[in-house]
């Protein structure tokens, strides 16, 4: 980057704000950034090699995204609008420019898919698919078989984690061992925003987590014997679970306990907050369990709560029919 060039000083700028008094999540400030190089490097073809943000114009900006649109989906060029329109509105606040020139460019529309719906019953199988594992057929050694029977507890532990409390994947494996008080049933998680929160913990979560914790110093590396000092759920080489391996894990179980390989762990999180409002639980209190910043967010569990009424009173009451 050029030191006379003042976009990128603005940029520069921008990525100090984001990280340090935003506090975005490194992978927030890495897409933004990412978005805002890219505009930056269009500027620069037009105007020399030079630029600042008073370069930039609606007419700019609109070129920029007809650009970034070939090839790229809505979600890609929707979160292009609100980069662009994050920087022009910390130029405007910090005095760097006077104009914003984001002000009229329009995100084109998002159709959000619903969320993978899951049942009560479907969702208990798959609490219990863990256990329905293979484990001592075929020519398994007994040391296998001992080493799945652990990871299984592992993964009971986790699966009712996840499904009882709703956090999200990246939450549950940055869990710490001292996150976790069986005693007050809780957990403190540490969520998007830099933000914690401590969420409940059921009798069966509990319970699950009680019997991992006996077993898990004995998921440690076979030939170091190393394992991470503080991770709660750890891999059978002793190490931190990383989100992939939770994702893997979630599938097989659902394709395992409920005959769908479309399962996420994100499902799960729906589950945790469909379920609590078929039963009558405040939005608010729901709000709080999941760590949305928003009400509106949460409110989207309404919509698939009066879905799954429709369809059944459509089934169900003789005026339907």
């Amino acid at each position: 980057m050029n030191d006379e060039d003042e976009l990128g000083v603005t940029l520069a700028a921008f990525r100090e704000y984001l990280e340090h008094e935003r506090r975005a999540s490194p992978r927030t400030v890495e897409h933004y950034l990412r978005d805002l190089d890219s505009l930056a490097a269009f500027v620069r073809t037009r105007r020399d090699g030079r630029a600042s943000l008073d370069d930039v114009t609606l007419m700019m900006l609109r070129s920029w995204l007809g650009e970034r649109a070939k090839g790229r989906k809505n979600a890609t060029i929707s979160r292009n609008v609100s980069s662009v329109r994050s920087l022009f509105a910390f130029a405007r606040r910090t005095g760097r420019i006077t104009e914003d020139a984001s002000a009229l460019l329009r995100a084109p529309k998002l159709l959000r898919p619903l969320p993978t719906l899951v049942s009560v019953p479907d969702a208990s199988r798959m609490m219990g698919a863990p256990g329905e594992a293979p484990t001592s057929r075929g020519t398994h050694r007994r040391g296998d078989v001992i080493e799945r029977e652990r990871l299984a507890l592992r993964d009971v532990a986790m699966l009712e984690l996840m499904y009882g409390s709703g956090i999200r994947v990246g939450e549950l494996v940055a869990l710490d061992v001292l996150g976790v008080d069986l005693a007050q049933r809780s957990a403190r998680v540490h969520g998007k925003g830099d933000k914690d929160r401590v969420v409940p913990l059921g009798p069966q979560c509990c319970a699950a987590l009680a019997v991992y914790l006996t077993i898990r110093p004995l998921l440690c590396h076979p030939r170091t014997g190393e394992r991470h000092p503080t991770a709660l759920f750890l891999s059978h080489l002793g190490a931190r679970l990383t989100s992939r391996m939770v994702q893997l894990l979630v599938a097989a179980y659902g394709k395992l306990g409920m005959g769908r390989p479309d399962m996420h762990p994100h499902a799960l999180r729906h589950a945790c907050a469909t379920h609590l409002l078929d039963s009558g639980a405040d939005l608010r209190v729901i709000q709080e369990l999941l760590g949305h910043a928003s009400l509106s967010t949460t409110q989207r569990y309404t919509h698939i709560s009066l879905e799954k009424m429709m369809r059944v009173y459509d089934k169900s009451h003789p005026l339907a029919k």
